[in-house]
Order: C-alpha cells, then sequence, then structure tokens
C-alpha cells in the first residue's frame, strides 16, 4: 500500500514546467497577500480595512464564502454521484472533483476566516457551546464534518481502498448537502431583510451548487489538459461534455428561479424586498446584475453551448469561467443587496439606500483565496495527476 501510494503521489514531470512554476509562484504570492491583509485586520481591527458596517455588516468576504463553500458541494455531490453510479461518462471527472471541491472548501475557510473578528473563539466555542437551533452553528459544523470526510475519502481514493473511499463521499455529499441548505437558511430565516426571507433560497443554493460544480469540473479538467500541452482523451472529452449537459440543465433552472425571485417582489404593494430588487435592476447594482450575473453568468454561457452543441472544449471551458464569474457576481448581488435598503426606511431622512464598496483590502483577501486554489490545484495536479488520469480508479 505504501509503494502504491508513494508511486501514486511521485511528481509528473510534464507538471513541473516552467509555466506551472510560474503560476504556482504568482498565485502563491495571491495567497500571501491575501492572508497578510487578514492578519493585518487582527492587528490594527477589521473596521479599519474592510468597508462594512454597523448597516451593512456582511459583504464581499460573506459572499465570496458562499461562493467558494457552494460551489464545493456542487463537486463534491457530482463526484459522489459519479462513483455511486458507476460506469456513467462523468466518472473520469470524479477523482478530481473531490480533490476540487476539498481545497475549494478550504478556500471558504480561508476567507471567512480572513473576516471573523475572532475565529479562534468560533472554533473553541463551536465544540463546548453549541447552539442547535443557529443556522450559522449548523453550517459551520456540517461543513466541518464534511471536510473531514472529504479529506478521508481523497486519502483512500490515493491509497486505492475505492469502497470505503466510496462511503466516506456519501457521507461528505450528505454533510454538504445539508451544510449548503443551512448556508441557505443563513439568510431565509431573517424576515428583517425581506429580499432574503423566505423558502426558496435553500433550494436555489443547491441548484447554484450544480451548475457552480458542473462549471469548476469542465474548467479544471481543460486546464489540467493544458498545463501538461496533451490533448484530452475521448473518455475524458465524453465526461466534460457529460458535465457540459448539466450546466446546460442547471442554467436553464437557475435563470427560471432568478426570474420568479425577482419576479416575486413585484406582487402586492410596496415593500422593502420591492426596493430592494430594484437595486438590482436599476439602482447601485444594475450593472452587477444584468451585465455580470445574468449576461456573464447566465445568457453568455448558454448561448455558446447551444452554439458550439458541446462539441469544442475550449467552449465549454470559456463557458465554465463565465458561469463562475457569474456565480460570484450572484452571491455578492444577493448578500449586499439584502442589507441595502435601511430597516427603518422613511425615518429620519433615511437614504433610500445604503453605502457599500468593498475595500481594496477586501478584494485582496479574495485574491488569497483565489490563490490557495490555483497553488492546490496546480500542485494537485502535480503530484496527484495519477488518481485523476487513470481510468482503473475509476
Amino acid at each position: 500500500m505504501a509503494n502504491g501510494f508513494l508511486l501514486t503521489a511521485t511528481a509528473e514531470p510534464e507538471v513541473a514546467n516552467p509555466l506551472v512554476k510560474s503560476l504556482t509562484g504568482l498565485f502563491g504570492l495571491l495567497l500571501v497577500a491575501g492572508v497578510g491583509v487578514g492578519l493585518a485586520g487582527f492587528i490594527v481591527g477589521h473596521e479599519h480595512i474592510y468597508n462594512n458596517t454597523r448597516e451593512v455588516p456582511w459583504g464581499l468576504l460573506i459572499s465570496t464564502y458562499a461562493f467558494f463553500a457552494i460551489t464545493s458541494t456542487g463537486l463534491c455531490l457530482l463526484a459522489a454521484i459519479s462513483h455511486v453510479f458507476g460506469g456513467n461518462k462523468l466518472a473520469p471527472l470524479a477523482n478530481r472533483m473531490v480533490w476540487i471541491s476539498l481545497i475549494t472548501i478550504l478556500s471558504a475557510f480561508i476567507v471567512i476566516g480572513m473576516e471573523i473578528v475572532s475565529p479562534w473563539r468560533m472554533i473553541i466555542y463551536n465544540v463546548i457551546s453549541p447552539n442547535i437551533t443557529s443556522n450559522i452553528w449548523w453550517m459551520g459544523t456540517l461543513y466541518g464534518l464534511a471536510l473531514g470526510f472529504i479529506l478521508l475519502e481523497f486519502w483512500l481514493i490515493l491509497t486505492r481502498h475505492y469502497t470505503m473511499a466510496l462511503a466516506l463521499g456519501i457521507l461528505g455529499a450528505l454533510a454538504e448537502v445539508a451544510a449548503n441548505t443551512c448556508l441557505g437558511g443563513v439568510f431565509a430565516t431573517l424576515a428583517a431583510r425581506p429580499f432574503w426571507y423566505g423558502a426558496q433560497l435553500p433550494v436555489y443554493f443547491l441548484a447554484c451548487a450544480f451548475l457552480s460544480g458542473a462549471a469548476a469540473a469542465i474548467l479544471f479538467t481543460h486546464y489540467a489538459y493544458v498545463i501538461r500541452g496533451r490533448k484530452m482523451e475521448q473518455h475524458v472529452f465524453e465526461g466534460v461534455q457529460a458535465a457540459g449537459k448539466v450546466m446546460l440543465l442547471m442554467l436553464i433552472l437557475v435563470a427560471v428561479a432568478t426570474f420568479w425571485r425577482m419576479a416575486s417582489f413585484y406582487v402586492g404593494g410596496v415593500s422593502d424586498g420591492r426596493i430592494a430588487a430594484n437595486a438590482l435592476y436599476a439602482g447601485p447594482l444594475s450593472f452587477n446584475f444584468w451585465a455580470l450575473e445574468v449576461g456573464v453568468g447566465l445568457a453568455a454561457p448558454a448561448v455558446l453551448l447551444l452554439i458550439s452543441r458541446l462539441k469544442s472544449v475550449a467552449a465549454l471551458s470559456t463557458a465554465g469561467l463565465m458561469v463562475l464569474v457569474g456565480m460570484f457576481m450572484s452571491r455578492l448581488n444577493m448578500v449586499v443587496g439584502g442589507q441595502i435598503v435601511p430597516q427603518y426606511l422613511g425615518y429620519d431622512n433615511l437614504p433610500t439606500y445604503l453605502n457599500y464598496a468593498p475595500s481594496g483590502f477586501e478584494w485582496i483577501v479574495v485574491l488569497g483565496g483565489i490563490g490557495f486554489t490555483g497553488v492546490a490545484f496546480l500542485q494537485g495536479e502535480r503530484f496527484f495527476g495519477k488518481s485523476f488520469s487513470d481510468h482503473e480508479a475509476h
């Protein structure tokens, strides 16, 4: 077993070329910068480097955490489905999806760790003083369990204990689904924020998880072959096409859900929810919504997939990248849109919308999370590439 693991973990020469080393260095610098800014925030105070206020306490870092966590859920679910129903076309992508799911949830934890004022207290009191009535407690606990399950699953894949890996993968997927719905519930149960309140968000987040997961699976599989300078094998290309079909289906479902969620605010009288929706339709968030979330994230990739008929790897990869950009902006629009309407609108001459724009330091922390994903992806391909490409391992 040990010899088999050492063979699997041996670095691939073709993934140690100068381009990969340069990219690893670049992503590493982003990671160091992001963590450095986060640590500086603990020293000088988050209020001095982040643009969050008492009125808008959640911002870019919360939305980025949600983006990474939801993407991890989608990858974990698709990998589990591929492993459970063996012999399907997605199977050649499954082991890589497990690894990307692992590193995206770690990226989420890095970003949220830089946002919370006392993350060490969260870890301690999450264990010694659990609040089982809190969605946030359940979300953190379940994502922590999912991380443990996925980490063990990946180790078992490397050591070729596939039956046990399958069991851990199923447990990880169940934990991720539960955590994902709790994440939606964190927003959906806040009656004071009409733009969030309601039963749709937990299910909507699950649909977004499948969409983001399919997009990430396509994108990283394509990049894995790009850095090797190799042509994609037919069975892997068929897996990418299968992921493309999932992505196209979920684009349609998420677009329909987005339409009805926004339309629902225009039924009945004027409410804070409608005012928040107006911010996305024609207000301060309209460019983010129409150009980036709808245009880049939903419409353009759907058109590209239909025009290419899922026959071009480059088109599939480009569509996947656009989907991820759109999902990132969707999370930011949702988080900010739910807070920029003052809760006591109409009193004391409050403005229609509160101001929030992420600070440069917040963007650096986000780049740090992306940097970790990039470094881990490249080094994963370097040391575990055989487990990703070995057809017998699927």
